[in-house]
């Protein structure tokens, strides 16, 4: 690794490159932060994916924005509903390069239009304000990463698949066909662009995250006159969160959030419906199988009540992304190259999700803190460190050259995934 920890005249050229445009790329961020994009807003999501493919139509490659599939969710009557978001943007470059790269990112946030909006300087060099780091930085420390690889001379000998999604923060739906398609489009190894810590650490193994909704059915009745004969949804759904609780740390890593019970009226009905919504995380393949098979087992003791039927929703949607020989090669290439920029860089294991899931589990390594530095993501206090524009997207670019030059070998890090 120590030749991936020196400098050469390519990467001098693209860390100048990007200390220039290190207030430009603030500047865009902050206007993309102005556009609210939380994950139910679709018009907001719609306009910012026009400019988003304005932006990265400055690249070499072509750019289109695709119509995301609608998918399925549970109403609060416990009916399955389809839902639209906005579209996908798909950027595609050099596909017969020797070296394939996958990079993906999302612009969508967690924030609801008219709650957390504009953009607050914090002083200390950190600006506060909404998808700041969680990932309009991102997207835009990989586009001029980008731009300063393609400005150099190996270009030719790396192609790319960009996959930008709406729909992230509420679990990449409709998006993972996409992301599975362009990492098996003979991706040697991906890039993600989630958040660094303010610290500068990066992520290592996550856990694979679940999403489960269980809609139990009973039969309503006066519960006054008639209270025997009806039966409780609501206290079939209530044994079963006990249940589902009770899974916490049965296996190690597997952890198991119920996170809200729908249903019911007035106290004088015995309530005939209940919708119990819980998610789940686990640190590997057999950890999660383990979790369905238990929620499954809680799921049929529920409907085995008399009178008490149902319907069980969901699964891992993102499988668990643990440490293997791959991820071990790319975490140390990682580290090597941000040496050559005084990085000491540190990968520490996560329960947190992301798109790196669903491209581990399409077979690419990956690496998927790639963007600014920031913290506090997923509430008001969002903040980004304001010098890590430049810095995290000069690491990009090094690794683009790494790997397009031959010091990073993609092929064989991605062997090193198929053994």
């Amino acid at each position: 690794m120590t030749e991936l920890s020196k400098l050469t005249i390519e990467d001098e050229a693209a860390l100048e490159r990007l200390n220039m445009a290190s207030a430009g790329m603030v500047a865009r961020t902050c206007a993309w932060s102005d556009i609210n994009t939380g994950s139910w807003n679709i018009d907001g999501l719609k306009a910012l994916s026009g400019v988003l493919a304005d932006a990265f139509s400055e690249l070499d490659g072509h750019v289109r924005l695709d119509e995301a599939p609608g998918f399925e969710t549970i109403d609060a009557s416990g009916k399955v509903e389809i839902i639209h978001t906005a579209p996908i943007l798909r950027v595609s470059s050099r596909p017969s390069a020797p070296v394939q790269v996958v990079l993906t990112g999302h612009y969508d946030t967690v924030f609801p239009k008219g709650t957390f909006e504009g953009v607050k300087d914090l002083g200390d060099g950190r600006l506060n304000g909404p998808g700041l780091a969680d990932m309009k930085g991102g997207l835009c420390v990989m586009l001029e990463a980008l731009k300063a690889f393609e400005a150099g001379p190996f270009r030719d000998r790396l192609g790319y698949q960009i996959v930008i999604t709406p729909d992230e923060e509420i679990g990449n739906h409709a998006s993972a066909a996409a992301l599975t398609e362009a990492a098996q489009s003979g991706a040697h190894v991906g890039m993600t662009y989630e958040p660094a810590m303010d610290t500068g650490a990066m992520s290592g193994g996550r856990k694979g995250s679940a999403v489960f909704d269980i809609v139990l059915h009973g039969k309503a009745a006066h519960a006054g006159r008639a209270k025997e004969e009806g039966r409780s949804a609501i206290e079939a759904a209530a044994e079963l969160v006990v249940g589902l609780e009770a899974l916490n740390w049965q296996r190690d890593g597997v952890t198991v959030n119920v996170g809200a019970i729908e249903g019911g009226s007035a106290v004088n009905i015995v309530p005939d419906l209940a919708v119990v919504r819980f998610g789940a995380r686990a640190p590997d393949a057999e950890a999660a199988a383990w979790t369905i098979s238990a929620v499954t087992r809680l799921f049929e003791r529920a409907t085995s009540r008399a009178g008490i039927s149902g319907h069980l929703h969901g699964g891992f949607y993102r499988p668990p992304k643990p440490r293997n020989a791959a991820q071990k090669a790319i975490f140390d290439a990682v580290h090597a190259t941000g040496r050559a920029i005084g990085l000491d860089l540190e990968f520490i294991d996560t329960g947190g999700v992301c798109e790196g899931n669903n491209i581990f589990a399409a077979g690419v390594p990956n690496v998927d803190t790639l963007g600014v530095r920031g913290g506090r993501i997923h509430s008001s206090e969002e903040f980004v460190v304001v010098d890590s524009f430049a810095e995290r997207a000069t690491l990009s670019a090094l690794l683009l050259n790494r790997l397009a030059d031959g010091r990073m070998d993609g092929p064989r890090i991605k062997a090193l995934m198929e053994n």
